[in-house]
């Protein structure tokens, strides 16, 4: 007998430990990058999907079989990030920074499940939106509301069942919903319609190598060229949005970027865009040490927003620790 029959005909309570894990960790990747949506945090999704697991062991005998395991496993999944968010931090993002973002690599993504008809939660992670831009705007709605949003318009859930889970009438969820719809378009790039998901076009790849390029030559010159008008930096967790070419521009001259040098660099991909992992020589190490990596969010053929993150996010992103003198 399976474990999903024993759970049909038996109950959840006649499930031991080891075949209760089992079922779970097919939903760990997805309630991971369920999590980190709502909470815009690598390490506070893994706790919570911790957390969430524990709750559920705890509470097996609350599953009736009326929704698939999966959602059970939403729904407890859901509640915890709505109380980390009461617990530990602001419960929304205030003048266009998120300080607590962190990136999530695209390696660990490509774990989501393809989905099927059958499965129309999976289906809808596998197409989500994932996007750092998404997930600052996310971050700016508070915590109900954005949850109304993500399992709506992210996971595919019908209104009752949101506001089932929220305490809430199906009216209050969808007057949340369009709240939520409209924040969401007050704080997301204007022509984020055109982004395109997927394989990097050959137009992409050759601005991101001429972007590498001209970092490694801490090349200014080529850099400003290469961004937007209204190009954007951010580097959390350090406070500060710079905004426009000629501020950011400063903003690189004056922070010595420049007189920077013994570079290199690891290509890779976080949050289905792509970035650069930034390396530094250490005569004291001899070898060269994780400095910074840069996200880019490109449109129109030219870089719309650069987000740098610190040397301790390259261990989650699969990045090396160190990179050795001479060859690759």
């Amino acid at each position: 007998m399976s474990v999903q029959t024993r759970v049909e005909e038996l109950g959840m309570s006649e499930v031991d430990e080891a075949e209760f894990s089992a079922m779970a960790e097919r939903h760990r990747r997805e309630l991971h990058v369920h999590c980190y949506r709502m909470l815009g945090s690598f390490e506070d999704a893994e706790d919570t999907v911790q957390e969430t697991y524990l709750r559920a062991w705890r509470r097996r005998e609350t599953f009736e079989g009326r929704s698939t395991f999966r959602a059970w496993l939403y729904r407890i999944a859901t509640n915890a990030c709505l109380d980390l968010l009461d617990q530990r931090r602001p419960k929304a993002a205030t003048g266009g920074e998120v300080l607590w973002l962190q990136p999530y690599p695209d390696r660990l993504l490509d774990e989501l499940p393809a989905g099927d008809a059958d499965e129309p939660e999976a289906l809808a992670v596998a197409q989500e939106t994932i996007e750092l831009a998404y997930l600052v705007a996310v971050q700016h709605l508070a915590p109900r509301p954005r949850a109304a949003l993500i399992l709506r318009d992210v996971v595919g859930w019908p209104a009752k069942d949101v506001a089932e889970l929220l305490g809430d009438s199906v009216n209050s969820v969808n007057s949340a919903l369009q709240r939520a719809r409209a924040g969401m378009r007050e704080h997301l790039p204007a022509e984020r319609q055109d982004w395109t998901d997927g394989d990097q076009d050959v137009e992409t790849r050759e601005l991101v190598r001429r972007y590498t390029d001209a970092s490694v030559a801490t090349d200014i010159g080529e850099l400003a060229a290469m961004v937007r008008d209204d190009v954007r930096t951010s580097m959390p967790p350090t406070p500060g949005l710079y905004v426009g070419r000629e501020v950011v521009v400063d903003y690189w001259v004056e922070s010595g970027f420049e007189g920077m040098t013994g570079l290199r660099t690891v290509g890779t991909s976080v949050n289905r865009q792509p970035a650069i992992g930034f390396y530094q020589w250490s005569d004291q190490e001899a070898a060269y040490l994780p400095l910074t990596i840069d996200v880019l969010r490109i449109a129109g053929g030219a870089i719309a927003e650069i987000t740098t993150f610190h040397a301790d996010r390259f261990s989650s992103l699969g990045l090396p620790e160190r990179l050795p003198a001479g060859g690759e």
